[in-house]
């Protein structure tokens, strides 16, 4: 199991626009929002996107990105960005690879995908780790909170 204070694994994943989205591309520049969500459209992942999307100008300003991951398609992620006007990245993990490589459990008696936050800092080392399939607004007010009192220590 990850914990905190680990180096996040390196992945490569394809985005949204088509493009390879690579951790170790963020180090030293960004720290990391990565949220692993079960799948696209559905009520709880859409209160969680939107709720990242109306505090995404927030993470910017705590110097941090946004992304995340479901095992749906690319053309998935394309049709829920879109309809949902969401400004960050979505990865399409299709075959659960990075999902197993970050050791999200699988939820609901093994039925469902997790829901798991990782706040990554700009050096790759994990900070927070949060796993509630339920509460999803609470996946992003609790990483704000982490970035912030990081920021809180850097600027201290």
């Amino acid at each position: 199991m990850l914990n905190v204070g680990d180096q996040a694994p390196d992945f490569t994943l394809p985005t949204t626009s088509g493009a390879a989205f690579r951790l170790a591309g963020l180090r030293g520049q960004r720290s990391l929002v990565l949220y692993f969500y079960p799948k696209d459209d559905t009520p709880g992942c859409t209160a969680e996107a939107c709720s990242f999307r109306d505090q995404y100008q927030d993470f910017q300003e705590l110097g941090a990105e946004v992304v995340g991951i479901s095992s749906d398609s690319a053309a998935s992620h394309q049709k829920f960005s879109r309809k949902h006007q969401l400004p960050f990245e979505l990865l399409a993990d299709e075959g659960g690879q990075v999902r197993k490589l970050y050791e999200v459990p699988r939820a609901l008696l093994g039925l469902l995908p997790g829901r798991v936050t990782f706040v990554i800092d700009q050096h790759g080392v994990i900070r927070y780790i949060f796993n509630s399939l339920s509460g999803a607004a609470d996946h992003v007010s609790n990483a704000k909170k982490i970035l912030q009192g990081l920021a809180e220590k850097a600027g201290g």
